[in-house]
């Protein structure tokens, strides 16, 4: 571990879990932010941040010019990501366009491990056609990252669909009743598909964790 005043960073998170440390960076100040990539940089380790708005990553990227590749949709960057070739056939699938910010937190944070995913936008049951025509290509991936929001129908269809592990992820996309995500978790957690993992709303990146776990025990039992 690396400590610094108020920054205490677990860079051996990774020997332990298999899952690296990443920063959410919502809440930190600009100093301690700069104090994690002062040191992230110094000791040369890979890192990820997670909710880092443009104006933040501009101050960071001052400090260190082209260290940080950031995606403005997401909020997410990288430092040194990993650079192992995919070996889990993944896609991350979206019930509307709106959900985009959540998927691309889960994509970046797969992409963060090596793992590039099939991303598949704006396929909600409001048009059922629109995910049934891509039923070929999602039938083929091992695990399936599925974010929506509204009553969150899509993740359910898809349980009766395909065979894949199906992480859900309730967003906070919808009106008045949506709850800011409240509706799409509830109905998510009384799914009638059996076997669907459901995170907590907005939470792309954990989603992307739990893929992240799963593939790695599918490499242990490889081994």
């Amino acid at each position: 571990m690396t400590e610094s005043k108020d920054v205490n960073l677990d860079f051996d998170r990774e020997n332990r879990t298999g899952l690296a440390e990443a920063v959410f960076c919502e809440g930190k100040s600009d100093p301690q932010l700069k104090t994690i990539c002062d040191t992230v940089v110094l000791e040369n380790k890979s890192m990820l941040f997670t909710r880092l708005s443009t104006e933040k990553f501009e101050i960071l990227n001052s400090a260190h010019p082209q260290v940080l590749e950031y995606d403005e949709v997401s909020g997410t960057a990288f430092h040194l990501p990993k650079g192992s070739e995919p070996t889990v056939p993944l896609a991350v699938v979206t019930g509307g366009s709106s959900d985009l910010p959540v998927a691309r937190e889960a994509s970046r944070t797969l992409e963060f491990y090596g793992h590039e995913a099939l991303e598949i936008h704006d396929v909600g049951v409001a048009g059922l056609w629109r995910i049934t025509e891509r039923l070929d290509e999602l039938k083929r991936c091992k695990i399936i990252i599925c974010v929506a929001g509204m009553d969150a129908a899509l993740p359910t269809v898809l349980g009766g669909l395909v065979s894949a592990a199906i992480i859900a992820v309730p967003t906070s996309v919808g009106y008045g009743m949506v709850k800011e995500g409240e509706t799409a978790l509830r109905s998510l957690l009384v799914s009638c598909a059996p076997g669907l993992t459901v995170t907590n709303i907005d939470n792309g990146y954990g989603a992307a964790c739990a893929a992240i776990r799963i593939i790695n025990n599918f490499a242990d039992l490889e081994e």
